[in-house]
């Protein structure tokens, strides 16, 4: 008995010495970069109770750590430096972060058009030899999709240079390397894309839940959760797991035709309750171990995933960025997004689309303070639902934050809509240009794009031509009496209206016919969760 009591307090003595240490998140390490002229929070974990001091150019902060161990920091405002220096906290034990700057950081977050790697964009082997900037810094969170929160992730600091910038998001590189050539300043990057991703996993779950314009959402949700959980979901899967394998040996057996394709593996339960479209998942999982680390901003990519409840996105999109916002606790902080890109096949007739219906609730959230949008309707590629020029999105979603946040002259908006005036069988369309001298149709005179209908909701397309900076003047001969105006309103828009300064005016419609993707009230169930 006297052993064995010994042997217990010899394990509870080992138990509280491996207790006893100083503990970090991964967001705080060597090479990181500090956010200028803001508080900066630091936070980490200790023994409860231990005094923990933070020693970080000329300031010393110090936070007791409470019953979970967990203590926190606030650094004062300084401003940028690219000399390296020392953060040194000591609690139970010492830690010194080294090679410290202080500049702009930013979030690079959406799926995976964002996470799409510098080294697959159509120039990526020349920009990632390009890419040696010791003052650049980047950061990678692992796609982790959980219902638990999460305090850490598996990640470090990097310097930027051809093997670090090569794995990174494409988007994120070119926005972060134009800032610090610009600026002249050091720039950190966070890059937490997660490819596929549904802007319901982005959120707190319990926010969702608490707002009745989600409850069917929710409710949704939480039948399919209950579905999956089931041995038949998990019996379901293992028939089609065998009946897959078979179809894959009978084409193999039989040889593959041109372009014939093996059929995907079928998914299984596990693959949802684990994945990026579960509300909560990707905010637990990849959010919330960097939540509240002094940033500058957000750039953002998605949307492809939900553009099957494009309706419903207006609503979630923007309840995503006022979240996020008071999660952090920073205000109103930037928040800039790519608008989808053309996609899918050209159609020769104008028609409904829920891409479009998509984009117009992209523009909708621009109602946000704070908040802009790059249109790229010319830089998409009909096959392809990751375009591979990412320089040129990159390029436009830059001017947003370089004229609005860095008090620089630049064209940072596309032109969109402003006015209708219609006369007879004559439409003509005003645009805000914001600051563009004028429009100018690309690769010929005739404006391109545009669709008008009469009473009886039938779209053909019109002729357009410019007839003044800012204004198209639209006729079609088969609509006497037009009542409505679309622009660029398909999956794969064949469009030619831009700005003098290279931007391309934002699609529109004038109308307020029923989206196909809003949801009928008198039916019982939704699209919404519906597997994609």
């Amino acid at each position: 008995m006297k052993k064995i009591l010994l042997l217990l307090t010899f394990c509870l003595g080992l138990v509280s010495t491996l207790r006893a240490e100083l503990k970090l998140p991964a967001i705080f390490g060597d090479h990181m970069v500090l956010q200028q002229k803001q508080s900066n929070p630091v936070w980490g974990w200790d023994t409860p109770g231990t005094k923990v001091t933070v020693t970080f150019s000329g300031q010393t902060k110090s936070a007791t750590a409470g019953k979970d161990g967990r203590w926190e920091v606030k650094l004062d405002p300084v401003n940028a430096n690219a000399t390296p220096q020392m953060i040194s906290i000591a609690g139970t034990t010492k830690r010194d972060i080294q090679d410290v700057l202080v500049g702009e950081v930013w979030m690079c977050s959406g799926q995976s058009n964002m996470g799409f790697q510098l080294n697959s964009d159509w120039n990526g082997d020349i920009e990632a030899a390009a890419s040696d900037l010791p003052n650049l810094r980047l950061i990678k969170v692992p796609n982790v999709g959980t219902q638990e929160p999460q305090t850490d992730f598996k990640g470090e600091w990097k310097e930027s240079n051809a093997e670090t910038a090569r794995g990174f998001s494409a988007v994120g590189f070119f926005y972060g390397r134009y800032l610090h050539n610009i600026l002249h300043v050091p720039v950190g990057l966070i890059d937490n894309a997660w490819g596929g991703s549904a802007a319901e996993a982005w959120m707190r779950r319990s926010s969702l839940e608490g707002d009745v314009q989600f409850k069917q959402l929710m409710e949704d949700t939480v039948k399919r959760e209950a579905l999956f959980a089931t041995t038949k979901a998990a019996d379901d899967h293992e028939k089609a797991m065998a009946k897959w394998k078979q179809d894959v040996e009978k084409m193999k057996a039989a040889g593959l035709k041109p372009g014939q394709q093996l059929p995907r593996q079928p998914k299984s339960p596990q693959d949802w309750l684990k994945g990026n479209a579960r509300p909560g998942n990707i905010f637990n999982g990849e959010l919330l171990p960097t939540l509240g680390y002094g940033i500058k901003g957000v750039i953002w990519y998605q949307g492809e995933s939900n553009a099957s409840r494009a309706w419903e996105y207006a609503q979630l999109f923007a309840f995503m960025i006022e979240q996020w916002r008071k999660e952090w606790k920073q205000g109103d902080f930037p928040f800039y997004w790519v608008q989808l890109a053309d996609y899918k096949p050209e159609k020769p007739e104008p028609s409904d689309s829920d891409w479009a219906e998509l984009r117009e609730s992209q523009t909708k959230t621009m109602k946000l303070p704070n908040t802009g949008q790059c249109v790229i309707t010319d830089l998409g590629e009909g096959k392809d639902i990751h375009p591979k020029n990412k320089h040129d999105v990159a390029a436009r979603l830059v001017r947003w934050a370089l004229v609005k946040d860095y008090g620089m002259k630049f064209p940072y908006r596309s032109p969109e809509f402003k006015s209708l005036n219609i006369k007879g069988d004559k439409v003509t369309v005003t645009f805000d240009l914001f600051g563009s001298p004028t429009l100018r149709p690309f690769d010929v005179q005739d404006v391109i794009g545009f669709a008008v209908c009469g009473e009886d909701k039938v779209w053909q397309w019109a002729k357009g031509k410019l007839v003044a900076s800012d204004k198209v003047e639209l006729t079609c001969d088969k609509v006497a009496n037009p009542i409505a105006v679309r622009y660029a309103w398909a999956d794969n828009p064949v469009c030619n209206l831009f700005s003098n300064d290279g931007l391309p005016v934002t699609p529109f419609r004038t109308d307020n016919f029923k989206m196909t993707t809003e949801p009928n009230p008198a039916a019982s169930q939704t699209t919404a969760n519906k597997p994609k």
